[in-house]
């Protein structure tokens, strides 16, 4: 491990790693890029669309320093004084070859409001990754949107050739950072499923600086979730990671103080895509859902690397949240499905209750190439699962028409029972054009075959014709203390 790896970034505290990359230019560097040119000329079909690289979802490559007191059209409730964040792929490069929604370097978007005034940053999430591709000039990094068919399998091969040759340096990972936010423990940290956290810092006039990556005091050794959950009673972090080697899932308990505990080992039988988990206030559930890492099936089948399969069911593990081990595990089964998004989970009696976002029959190629502009065979619907602790049965009800996603909640009641959910409203795979509030009180009216007011839909925001959005954020109008919001229920 190089010495610069080791060491610690005052500002950002303990397990704060300074991200030094050491690349190599030259001859050897000009060689490998002249063979991977050949490889793309000769086997990669250029006629392809690369749909998330167009319209809404084209690059901004430049960064926007603060610029203060925007304009604002009617007035900033005094509630909303702090920093709005949001992160998303934002290719600074253009890709040798293919590209999927999944890759990107991740750009934080900030709002800053104080007083009544706005100022509006953004900055790139400075990964390993990132500062390579900037020495280098241009795109030099595997994408999501090549692993497809033999060229997927030799565009592997060209990283893992890079790597060897020292040509770049793979020994800070090789994430992006894109996906996702969480605040624990003092740190803003911008997360990529497939790496470790980056630590972020919120300056005063609201501009944003990336501090290094977060190992814990070299405790996290692999990969770490887009999608954690802390829990607002306990101050404490849960969290995992997958890998396509065993053990497939890792599980970890991070404390409010921000230390993390031993792993704990999933077994599941084949490696998968889990991108989101869910906690109660006394467990951790688990996704064993058939989205397969299947790389035989891409050179073959001319396939992305993650494959779904549609004949296996789909399983949910249920665990002790402070369990040592998976020994007290209990898996259910329930009808096949894949899940991105949950939105809360709790504890009613012997069953747990989850409430999550359920997809059927999820092609990931819809998401990388040429996707239409209206969803039609993307059904994602709300539903409500239970799993009985003491019967081991699993049940499942649908709670809307289709299509939903990135359901949030007041996250004062993480891991708790609460009322309502705030989703989003997909216009196409990834297109925001509302938010949509369901009240869990309610019945969810059967007989409607779109997302409208009634039954247990309270509200829908609609954007606006040619505005699309994220999911929505839940502020309160004045902070309470979760002890004293229990209380006061």
């Amino acid at each position: 491990m190089p010495q610069k790896m080791a060491e610690k970034e005052e500002q950002g505290g303990a397990g704060v790693v300074v991200v030094d990359p050491k690349p190599s230019k030259g001859f050897t560097s000009k060689v490998v890029d002249w063979l991977e040119k050949l490889i793309v000329k000769l086997m990669y079909d250029s006629s392809q669309p690369l749909h998330y690289l167009s319209g809404n979802f084209a690059p901004v490559r430049d960064e926007t320093p603060p610029c203060k007191n925007l304009p604002v059209i009617g007035y900033l409730p005094e509630c909303l004084n702090g920093e709005f964040v949001r992160v998303g792929p934002n290719p600074k490069f253009s890709p040798v070859a293919g590209y999927h929604w999944f890759d990107g370097d991740g750009m934080i978007h900030g709002l800053h409001i104080k007083d009544g005034k706005a100022t509006y940053v953004s900055r790139y999430v400075r990964t390993s990754r990132l500062k390579q591709e900037e020495y280098f000039g241009g795109a030099k990094f595997m994408r999501i949107g090549d692993l497809k068919g033999l060229f997927g399998l030799l565009m592997v091969n060209m990283q893992m050739l890079r790597a060897k040759l020292k040509i770049l340096d793979v020994s800070y990972g090789t994430g992006t950072g894109n996906t996702a936010l969480v605040y624990h423990h003092g740190k803003l940290l911008a997360l990529s499923e497939a790496d470790k956290p980056y630590v972020l810092k919120v300056l005063e006039d609201g501009d944003l600086q990336t501090l290094g990556m977060l190992d814990y005091d070299k405790r996290l050794t692999h990969s770490f979730t887009a999608h954690p959950k802390v829990d607002p009673f306990t101050g404490e972090m849960f969290t995992f990671g997958y890998s396509h080697t065993p053990p497939y899932i890792t599980y970890r308990v991070i404390s409010k103080d921000g230390f993390m505990h031993e792993p704990v080992p999933i077994t599941i039988s084949d490696p998968i895509m889990m991108h989101d988990f869910a906690i109660t206030e006394n467990y951790a559930i688990f996704m064993d859902l058939p989205l397969y890492f299947r790389p035989k099936e891409m050179v073959k089948e001319k396939k992305l690397i993650f494959t779904f399969d549609a004949t296996k069911k789909a399983r949910f593990g249920v665990l002790p949240r402070y369990a040592k081990n998976e020994l007290h595990i209990k898996w259910f089964e329930l009808p096949n499905c894949f899940i991105f998004h949950n939105a809360n989970a709790w504890e009613e009696e012997d069953e747990v209750v989850l409430i999550t976002c359920r997809l059927e029959n999820p092609d990931l190629d819809l998401v990388g190439g040429d996707v239409k502009e209206k969803l039609e065979n993307f059904g994602n619907e709300l539903y409500e699962m239970r799993f009985n602790m003491k019967t081991g049965i699993a049940s499942q009800r649908k709670l809307s028409a289709s299509s939903v996603d990135f359901p949030r909640v007041n996250e004062s009641y993480t891991g708790r029972k609460q009322r309502y959910v705030y989703g989003t409203i997909l216009d196409s795979i990834a297109k925001v054009t509302g938010i949509i509030k369901f009240d869990l009180h309610a019945e969810p009216d059967s007989g409607k075959s779109k997302l409208e007011v009634g039954g247990n839909v309270q509200g829908i925001f609609d954007l606006g014709v040619g505005r699309f959005g994220s999911e929505a954020v839940f502020v309160l109008v004045s902070p309470v203390s979760p002890l004293k919001k229990m209380m006061a229920t």
